[in-house]
């Protein structure tokens, strides 16, 4: 999955307005205008289409974690990138927290999708890389987690 393509399944999934949009990103230390947006949801075979790399979808999923539960005492508006990267692990787990998301309701959200899974799968999925349980987050996992998030917001 692409991260236009996360970024695009998202804001539908939650009915996101673009002055929302652009309000999260700037809570992240973002500033975007209305186009560069616009051209982010585009999708590739569209003409105008830009690319989102790792650092604005990991800005605004950090704005999103911002709007939802507020800010950190004694952090700065912009946020670090992650240390071992962007990758679907660190994207599920950022929507996990601005959801405020525990165990069941993600599984409940997978059983939206037609998804089976076990709350120790899932925690598989937030262990760190180095433990022996790890387990990386595919893209098949976090587009049916996306699916199930529309299923729950938009049904």
């Amino acid at each position: 999955m692409t991260n236009n393509d996360i970024l695009r399944r998202f804001r539908y999934a939650l009915d996101i307005s673009n002055p929302k949009m652009l309000e999260i990103f700037r809570l992240a230390g973002r500033e975007l205008d209305q186009a560069t947006l616009v051209s982010l949801l585009k999708k590739e075979e569209d003409e105008g289409f830009q690319p989102c790399d790792n650092g604005l979808l990991e800005a605004f999923l950090d704005g999103l974690i911002i709007l939802k539960r507020g800010p950190r005492e004694g952090e700065p508006a912009e946020t670090p990138v992650t240390a071992g990267g962007l990758n679907n692990n660190v994207i599920l787990r950022k929507l996990r927290i601005a959801l405020e998301m525990r165990d069941d309701d993600m599984v409940d959200v997978m059983k939206l999708a037609g998804v089976t899974v076990t709350r120790s799968e899932l925690g598989a999925f937030f262990r760190s890389r180095g433990h022996k349980n790890y387990k990386e987050c595919g893209d098949q996992f976090l587009r049916s987690f996306l699916k199930g998030l529309t299923n729950r917001y938009r049904a």
